[in-house]
């Protein structure tokens, strides 16, 4: 296996490819990290790469992705085109030698996701999935509060829903879905033993705007999670259950993002079937502070660090692939009316 050089103490010089809409966002953060430097930007529509050379002084701008890739003094790339193009180019940089970081999700399908993950392998490149909501600090702090309190999760509920954002090259599954199923998969330590969905396209014909996931875990955990572009209102809410408290991430929350709640179902030893032997335990809220950093920030330093020291990212190709499973799972779900997809083995 050839192994692409470690970058060392030098700056790692980065490219990127495609200035859409998050793009932009990738862009500007990369621009300002320490111990990197933005070097190129790949985007073929003009009229974005007019804007990119406004807003990046200093940085050159190429009409296509070739370019950036044929490119020497380009150790890595920030990939954030469409969806269906993730995986072809994640090979591409594999090809040329370049680490990655792929926004996400990684591909659409589990086949091109493995393809995609064998090429960084074999290549010896990092390959950093965009699974933006692990690198949150207050997630961060939710998995802390996970670990240390709650005990052994009974379940997860997760709501990512807002109006407009519609897209036609991926459904809300695709769109929306990575952000928490990577939190999901994470906080139960392990892959869904099954999914089911129901959904539904009211706009555009194919591509849902609406679904609804239940996933069952091997250990008895339960999770859910509600997706919709057609909402009136913005919401992103994680809610985790566990055998001693209970958690809530809100980001819409301006601060107070975690609230953990002492409250729990307690038995008494023995306890067989009457109802009235169960109590409820009612304790207090707490809402514990975090350090206020921009996520994409934390992501994309992240994935400097990997790339100048040669560590795994926290979001490598094995969750990248984990992740999509369960959305190809989840579609195929749809597809069959909501019944249930196994994805044990």
């Amino acid at each position: 296996m050839t192994r692409a050089p470690q970058v060392g103490p030098r700056m790692v010089r980065l490219g990127c490819l495609g200035y859409g809409a998050w793009g932009r966002n990738v862009a500007r953060v990369a621009h300002a990290t320490p111990g990197a430097t933005l070097v190129v930007v790949g985007e073929p529509d003009p009229r974005r790469r007019a804007e990119a050379r406004e807003r990046l002084p200093g940085v050159e701008v190429a009409e296509n992705h070739d370019a950036v890739l044929a490119r020497a003094d380009v150790d890595a790339i920030l990939l954030a085109t469409h969806a269906s193009s993730h995986a072809e180019l994640a090979e591409a940089c594999a090809r040329a030698g370049k680490h990655v970081l792929v926004e996400k999700p990684l591909a659409l399908d589990p086949a091109s996701a493995r393809k995609a993950a064998a090429a960084a392998e074999r290549a010896g490149i990092v390959l950093q999935v965009g699974h933006l909501l692990r690198y949150h600090p207050a997630v961060e702090l939710l998995f802390r509060v996970a670990r240390e309190e709650l005990g052994r999760i009974r379940s997860v509920a997760s709501q990512r829903l807002n109006f407009g954002a519609l897209r036609s090259d991926e459904n809300v599954l695709f769109s929306l879905g990575p952000h928490d199923l990577s939190v999901m998969l994470a906080l139960f330590g392990a892959p869904p033993v099954s999914v089911a969905a129901h959904g539904a396209a009211f706009v555009r014909k194919g591509v849902e705007d609406l679904a609804f996931l239940t996933l069952r875990f091997a250990d008895g955990g339960l999770g859910s999670v509600h997706l919709s572009w057609l909402d009136p209102h913005k919401v992103r809410r994680i809610t985790v259950v566990g055998e001693r408290k209970m958690a809530v991430f809100d980001d819409m929350e301006p601060r107070e993002k975690v609230r953990i709640y002492d409250q729990s179902v307690e038995a008494p030893p023995g306890y067989a079937v009457y109802g009235e032997n169960l109590s409820l335990r009612f304790g207090d809220i707490c809402v514990p502070a975090f350090p206020a950093h921009e996520p994409l920030s934390v992501e994309i330093a992240h994935f400097v660090q990997c790339v100048a020291n040669g560590e795994p990212p926290r979001t490598g190709a094995a969750e990248g692939i984990a992740v999509v499973e369960v959305l190809a799972a989840a579609q195929r779900s749809l597809r069959a009316g909501g019944a249930p997809i196994s994805l044990a083995g």
